[in-house]
């Protein structure tokens, strides 16, 4: 994807807010997308990260203190770049300015950002993920560390977004940490529906009769995605952007991962799981989650699960199990950039046994399918990489996918006795593990 040029499309940067959750960073009247990270205004990187990727056309939409941003863009020539404004007289909540630009757009694709999501991404993926869907409408949706606070999108086998899951709703149901990013790709026929500029809901009014259409679809990335909206969030974007983390998350560049076993790694080891609340994290599991959030590796979780084809339950009751996951992960701050598993076994005579999954796959660990797909979904160069589980079946695994790998005795602690081998690293648990590949990896 590196090279590709993005100059069919037109970014639209919403920057109208009044910034009131970044006091007192913003008390001597400084807009919000004007504060500053790394020495350039928020704004500034939005339109720096667009503009390599070649779009050259920029509208912003300004509200309070607007005149200061526009001041300092200007017609945007000094980044190489047009850029137009267009000013709220008054709020017109997420969605309402784009009225002013029914029928005026030229270009093929909107890029629609939120004036405080800092971002570095590789942009011609999502442009194409956008173009092979047909998609009208496409959101940038990715785990956070805090989704029990966030507006959560549901999503189908496709991609395709099915529901809204707003951070007001009463949650007393297991849930994906599958979160709105702010970054949108969007038709310009869907301005078409905008009858008269007044106040609009960009979820409520203009995304959701998409969903109705299944014309809604949701880009899942582990690329840099961050909200900067509050005085925390703002200082722990700063600090990423000083590691290079923003640049090193870009999957243009290769990624370092760290693959994670689920039962007896992440959590408790209890036999076959087959439903969610059967599911208990393991002491400190997310804590050493979170480690490897904020260190630059990806954490993603491999994991047989032939509970499906022993009929135990199915492969939709598994996904429920992996949300009880992700959202007791979620709850400590953590989060897994990815989950799969292998819902297959190839011995057959188990009673209620599914023989749709009775085969002999090639993503069964210690086969290394599942790990392959991930490589080259995500770029992941495997000699940075690793993989940490519980049994001799995982370090195997580890072994042929040629990544190094740690053997923790938290589970079946490397007790199944299916392969003689010595793995690169033998510890306690989950945290130990993720410490010592933090001080070998850095």
């Amino acid at each position: 994807m590196a090279g590709s040029s993005l100059n069919n499309c037109i970014a639209v940067l919403q920057a109208g807010g009044k910034g009131t959750r970044m006091l007192p960073l913003t008390k001597d009247k400084i807009p919000k997308p004007l504060l500053k990270l790394g020495g350039k205004p928020m704004l500034e990187w939005q339109v720096v990260n667009l503009k390599k990727y070649g779009i050259h056309d920029f509208v912003i939409i300004v509200g309070h203190l607007g005149d200061m941003i526009e001041e300092y863009f200007g017609d945007g020539r000094r980044w190489g770049v047009n850029i137009s404004f267009i000013k709220e007289e008054t709020p017109l909540g997420s969605g309402g300015a784009l009225s002013y630009l029914k029928g005026k757009i030229t270009r093929k694709h909107i890029v629609l950002t939120l004036g405080d999501v800092m971002f570095d991404m590789d942009m011609p993926r999502l442009i194409a993920f956008h173009e092979a869907k047909g998609s009208m409408a496409t959101l940038v949706v990715h785990p956070n560390s805090h989704p029990y606070d966030s507006d959560l999108v549901v999503l189908n086998d496709n991609d395709c977004v099915t529901k809204f899951d707003a951070k007001t709703n009463v949650r007393d149901y297991v849930y994906d940490n599958c979160v709105n990013a702010g970054i949108y790709v969007i038709e310009p026929e869907v301005l078409d529906a905008l009858d008269e500029v007044r106040k609009r809901d960009l979820e409520k009014e203009i995304l959701l009769p998409l969903l109705e259409k299944s014309e809604l679809y949701g880009y899942k990335t582990t690329e840099y995605l961050k909200d900067a909206g509050t005085v925390e969030r703002f200082s722990a974007v700063e600090k990423d952007l000083e590691k290079g983390i923003w640049e090193k998350r870009n999957l243009e560049n290769r990624q370092r991962c760290v693959f994670l076993d689920r039962d007896g790694t992440l959590n408790i080891y209890k036999g076959l799981i087959y439903e969610p609340d059967q599911l208990e994290l393991e002491k400190h599991a997310a804590e050493a989650v979170q480690r490897l959030n904020v260190s630059g590796y990806l954490a993603m979780a491999v994991t047989n699960q032939p509970v499906v084809a022993r009929g135990m339950c199915s492969v939709a009751e598994v996904k429920k199990i992996h949300y009880k996951l992700s959202m007791l992960l979620g709850k400590e701050g953590a989060y897994l950039d990815d989950i799969v598993f292998c819902p297959h076994h190839p011995d057959k005579g188990y009673p209620e046994e599914n023989p749709v999954y009775k085969i002999d796959c090639d993503c069964r660990k210690p086969k290394t399918g599942m790990i392959d797909e991930l490589v080259m979904k995500y770029n992941i160069d495997r000699s940075q990489s690793w993989l940490i589980g519980d049994t001799t079946r995982d370090m195997e695994c580890g072994r042929r996918a040629g990544l190094r790998t740690v053997l923790v005795r938290t589970g079946e602690g490397g007790r199944d006795g299916k392969y003689d081998l010595i793995p690169d690293m033998v510890c306690e648990d989950l945290m130990e593990a993720v410490d010592y590949i933090l001080k070998q990896g850095g």
